[in-house]
């Protein structure tokens, strides 16, 4: 797949999409960004490509169909690989936009493709937001001590440009995880260390977030982003680092590695 456009990376204009075309890229691989324009007539866009990374728009109406319509593409133009981005735990019976995932990877599976699927955590860039603010701060609708396994975008990158590109991966599943299990208050005590300033934490009540950010959302995105916080609450998300530490031949980056070259 060196040089031209040999990867087709579905929804690639985002932060994930552009990580994962750097990495294409630093590999010395093609790659072919396509967004809501390109959505349109996915047979015409994908043309000329040898592999698709497929992943669907943030918090998508109905995800199965988008991934379904894809890969429907993909076969017509004679793609044979495909790596989906799918999310930790897709099988989340009280997250909907989770369970959309397990639908997709069910149709990835049984796509005759030769697939493979990636599952990342939440990033640490997520947070930044937050942190670039002045004064920095960290506001979350759920509990600040859960534990989560929160991973570096470029890290995910690297991971799919790795997939995607060398043997051995077809027919696998790989949940990404960063290096230790964090909690949002240690994201914000690392900050602190790297910022020289207090990061202070706060859990925005519900109908606080529902009255303020939440109002201008569509209501399915906003009741959706309601039954992922308090999934949160209850549980975090936690991810482990084997299967990630495998696919970089090192181990992940740390949120305090990530912060101090995010926020320098």
């Amino acid at each position: 797949m060196a040089g031209g456009a040999g990867v087709a990376v579905l929804s690639g204009r985002g932060k994930t999409g552009r990580a994962v075309i750097s990495a294409l890229g630093r590999a010395g691989a093609g790659a072919r960004p396509l967004g809501r324009a390109e959505a349109a007539d996915l047979r015409t866009a994908m043309r000329g490509c040898e592999a698709l990374y497929l992943m669907a728009p943030n918090m998508s109406v109905d995800e199965p169909a988008f991934v379904d319509s894809a890969l429907r593409a993909a076969r017509e133009v004679g793609i044979r690989r495909v790596v989906h981005h799918s999310v930790a735990a897709p099988y989340a019976p009280r997250m909907p936009h989770h369970l959309g995932k397990a639908v997709a990877e069910d149709l990835v599976r049984r796509s005759g493709l030769d697939w493979t699927i990636l599952q990342p955590c939440a990033y640490v860039q997520n947070l930044l937001p937050g942190l670039r603010a002045d004064p920095p701060g960290l506001d979350v609708v759920y509990d600040p001590d859960r534990s989560f396994g929160l991973v570096d975008v470029e890290d995910v990158g690297e991971a799919a440009a790795t997939v995607l590109l060398r043997p051995g991966h077809i027919g696998a599943t790989y949940e990404l995880g960063g290096p230790e299990l964090v909690s949002v208050r240690d994201v914000a005590g690392a900050a602190e260390a790297v910022l020289g300033r207090p990061v202070p934490v706060r859990r925005t009540p519900v109908r606080e977030w529902s009255a303020g950010a939440g109002a201008g959302l569509d209501r399915r995105v906003h009741d959706w982003l309601l039954a992922m916080f308090a999934y949160y609450d209850r549980h975090g998300l936690p991810a482990g680092p084997g299967p990630l530490t495998a696919l970089l031949g090192r181990p992940p980056k740390g949120v305090r590695q990530i912060l101090g070259r995010e926020l320098a």
